[in-house]
């Protein structure tokens, strides 16, 4: 038993020591495959580090080489450049020399000329006091006498250039606006539209003017009250006036009236009916009016109020032109002036068509109707340009805009013209002296005519008061007081005629 321990013992000891054995030899190989292979990569390495190593410096040497070439091409352009910057200095102080030269000439020459000057001085005093002696005139006297010379004749010269100029201005200003007014007055054939508002109703009988006064006047009064005019019933054989500042209640007052001539029944309570009725018709023919004038004009979306007061310019009138044929008549030309010049042919119409608004109202509020024709539109239209040719067209408001010109040019062209509106007798004679009287008004006036129903005014001036640049003055003159202290449609021509009559006798 114990021998076999002994034996397995040893066994164990020899096994251990085989496999020691075996495991040494194996890292030995281990190891000698390691060196090897570490051997290879020492070699391998070594191998690239010289090719590296000759590659490296074989690119120093071409990169030494460039920068040995690129240091001679630079030494040789700074070479280059420092000849040319010598050359230059050179040049330079050619030129510097050169000019201290001419300076020491131009100083010689500039003493030379002052020595001259001095003698031609010297010689110029010798001979104006020669000249003094001789003429017995002192060197201001005559020198104030050519300055006096020269004055005319400078002012004769400006008169004559600014005749020309005014001459060849005005005319082509006046062919250019004549081609353009003729072209708008062209595109706008509208008939005449000058009408008299009537105011006189006419009765069948004078027994009818009984029945409208009615017992203890009691039709009358219900009448007036009921449409807001008065009623004037006078020795006027067969007819009734109607007197109202309003033109819709005159309007609402003649058509009412000539129902009840008519119907016969003519009471209170009928009268109150035939009224009511009538106020409904009219306001309701105010606003096709004005929507008709609206469609006509090509003014879309105006305001129901801006609609009715247009409508309510049919029962105007100034002048005896009807307002409504007149705004419609303005609206048109203002667009075609417009579209003329380039402007807003749109803006014109409707400022055109509103122009006259507030003559609608001018009864009912105190100020020149285009302000207050301005102040209405501004309420329902947020277009400022309407709104500034509406306050500008008569010149209420200072005209500073392009539309405001032009608005009041088609007023004025469709007030003026031939037919367009009446003027008294009275009236025309006291605008006629007035002009004379203007004119006559100016210091070296002769006398004035006013002729063509005062669209012209001769001027006839004294020739020794006044001359020719004198006339041009007056002229112009004339025209500003006229415009600041006369109201007159289209414009007036002002003549200034100076005439020089010589007078004698072959005895």
């Amino acid at each position: 038993m114990g021998t076999y321990i002994m034996i397995g013992v040893l066994a164990l000891v020899l096994g251990i020591l085989v496999g020691y054995l075996i495991r040494q030899l194996v890292a030995n190989r281990e190891i000698q495959r390691t060196r090897r292979e570490a051997q290879k990569l020492l070699d391998d390495a070594t191998t690239k580090y010289d090719e590296l190593l000759r590659g490296a410096r074989e690119e120093a040497i071409k990169v030494a080489n460039a920068a040995e070439a690129d240091s001679k091409e630079r030494r040789l352009e700074i070479q280059r450049i420092e000849k040319r910057v010598n050359q230059k200095e050179e040049a330079l102080e050619r030129k510097i020399e050169a000019t201290e030269r001419r300076e020491r000439e131009l100083e010689n020459k500039k003493k030379d000329a002052e020595k001259v000057t001095a003698e031609l001085q010297e010689i110029r005093e010798r001979q104006l006091a020669k000249l003094e002696s001789i003429s017995g005139t002192s060197s201001v006297e005559a020198r104030e006498l050519l300055f006096q010379e020269l004055r005319q004749e400078v002012e004769e010269e400006v008169s004559q250039k600014v005749r020309v100029w005014e001459a060849q201005l005005r005319e082509e200003a006046d062919e250019r606006g004549r081609g353009i007014l003729a072209t708008a007055i062209q595109r706008c054939a509208t008939d005449v539209v000058s009408e008299t508002t009537i105011s006189a109703i006419p009765l069948p009988s004078d027994e009818m003017k009984g029945r409208l006064i009615g017992r203890e006047g009691r039709n009358i009064r219900a009448l007036e009250q009921a449409t807001g005019v008065d009623l004037i019933i006078d020795d006027t054989p067969e007819a009734v006036t109607i007197s109202s500042f309003d033109p819709m209640r005159r309007e609402v007052a003649r058509i009412a009236l000539g129902k009840l001539v008519l119907d016969g029944r003519i009471h209170p309570a009928r009268i109150k009916e035939i009224v009511d009725k009538t106020r409904a018709e009219v306001e309701a023919t105010a606003k096709s009016e004005g929507e008709r004038a609206a469609y006509e004009a090509g003014v879309p979306g105006l305001h129901p109020e801006l609609i009715k007061l247009i409508g309510q310019l049919k029962f105007r009138s100034s002048y005896g032109q009807n307002v409504l044929l007149h705004s419609l008549e303005v609206s048109h030309l203002a667009g075609i002036l417009a579209s003329e010049i380039g402007a807003n042919a749109g803006v014109a119409r409707k400022a055109g068509l509103l122009h006259d608004i507030g003559k609608a109202v001018d009864h009912q509020t105190e100020g020149p109707h285009a302000l207050i024709g301005a102040d209405l539109v501004k309420q329902w239209d947020k277009n400022a340009a309407v709104v500034q040719a509406i306050a500008e067209h008569h010149g209420e408001a200072e005209t500073s805009s392009v539309m405001g010109a032009i608005v009041a040019a088609a007023d004025a062209i469709s007030g003026s013209r031939p037919g367009a509106r009446r003027e008294s007798m009275e009236q025309y004679l006291k605008r006629v002296k007035d002009l004379e009287d203007i004119a006559v008004g100016f210091p070296g006036v002769d006398k004035s005519f006013a002729i063509q129903a005062g669209r012209e005014v001769r001027v006839l001036v004294k020739p020794d008061r006044v001359d020719d640049l004198e006339a041009v003055r007056l002229a112009r003159d004339i025209s500003r007081k006229i415009e600041e202290s006369m109201t007159y449609p289209g414009q007036i021509r002002i003549v200034v005629i100076r005439e020089t009559t010589a007078v004698d006798y072959a005895r």
